[in-house]
């Protein structure tokens, strides 16, 4: 094995070592914090982290991760806090502090500022009996046996079990809070995400021109028209009613034609597929590629409460659709 490749996985078993140190130590501190958070949340609160060094960008993440599962947060930076920033906290706020040491001078000269607007102070510490601690109404302790840097200097391990516990916060307030997948892709509206769970099939799906429609009596002559002035590879048959009672595909007429017959003037009704897969225009757009993939089809046919065909997608209207 190459020395790098063994180091490297020596580096990821000291890390793996410590995260199950910080999990088997999780104990009633991490539910008074949760039990904490959630009143003051739901009241409109938000969440404030700070730190300093290497602790400030894990505070970012955590933040950004717990803002966007509907939990807002924010970070202050110590020295920020000290020259005007205080102003972003209001009384339904908490402050998390994050310091492995808890001796940071930063951290512990803005504590009597933060102490002025009478919001709980949590500490997030490897040392449950350090300055910090001793300051904040809770402690999180957060603590691991050694660090993965060779000198057991390097924030390594504990600055990966601080991003972890603070991902298990985030996680456990996203249900302690009932929040919902369809509440994440309200707030993801741009990303794939977003689109997977908002996107319903009437908003991909075809209609009007790009439509291609026949009644029952038609004939397949009539029926390729259709399908070339919508250029689209299926039509769809329809009864006196407008519900869906068959479908004709390109692949249907090369089928016909392979048969050595000319099949222009037949009735639609005698070659279509009856009862043909369909998917109803308020379900879910990511739903028309399971069908796609489960039934191995091309073409869908769209459907309202009453059958009525009021629609169609394509399995090349997917990627415009960025759902794959």
């Amino acid at each position: 094995m190459n020395e790098y490749v063994r180091k490297g996985r020596e580096i990821l078993d000291i890390e793996i070592e410590e995260l199950q140190r910080v999990r088997d130590a999780l104990d009633g501190g991490f539910s008074a914090v949760i039990e904490l958070l959630l009143p003051r949340l739901q009241a409109g609160g938000k969440v404030v982290f700070s730190g300093v060094g290497k602790n400030l960008p894990i505070a970012q993440k955590i933040a950004a991760t717990l803002t966007s599962t509907g939990a807002p947060s924010v970070v202050l930076h110590p020295s920020d806090a000290m020259h005007g920033d205080l102003g972003l906290i209001q009384r339904a706020d908490t402050v998390i502090l994050m310091s492995y040491s808890g001796a940071s001078d930063e951290l512990l000269e803005v504590i009597p500022a933060l102490r002025r607007f009478s919001v709980p102070l949590i500490a997030f510490t490897g040392v449950p009996d350090s300055p910090l601690a001793k300051l904040c109404d809770l402690v999180l302790c957060v603590r691991v046996h050694r660090e993965a840097c060779p000198f057991n200097l390097a924030p390594t391990a504990s600055t990966t079990a601080m991003l972890a516990v603070g991902d298990a916060l985030a996680m456990v307030l996203l249900e302690a809070r009932g929040f919902q997948r369809e509440d994440y892709a309200k707030l993801h509206p741009g990303g794939a995400i977003g689109r997977t769970l908002l996107l319903r099939v009437r908003d991909i799906m075809r209609t009007g021109d790009r439509l291609a429609v026949v009644p029952l009596d038609a004939k397949i002559r009539d029926a390729v028209v259709v399908m070339t002035q919508a250029r689209a590879g299926s039509v769809a048959v329809v009864d006196s009613g407008g519900r869906l009672a068959g479908i004709f595909t390109d692949g249907d007429l090369r089928r016909q034609l392979a048969a050595g017959t000319n099949p222009m003037d037949r009735t639609i009704a005698d070659v279509m597929t009856r009862e043909p897969i369909s998917i109803q225009e308020d379900r879910l757009a990511v739903d028309v590629l399971r069908a796609f993939e489960e039934h191995a089809i091309d073409d869908l046919v769209v459907v309202d409460a009453q059958q009525r065909v009021v629609g169609m997608v394509d399995l090349q209207d997917l990627p415009r659709a960025k759902l794959f």
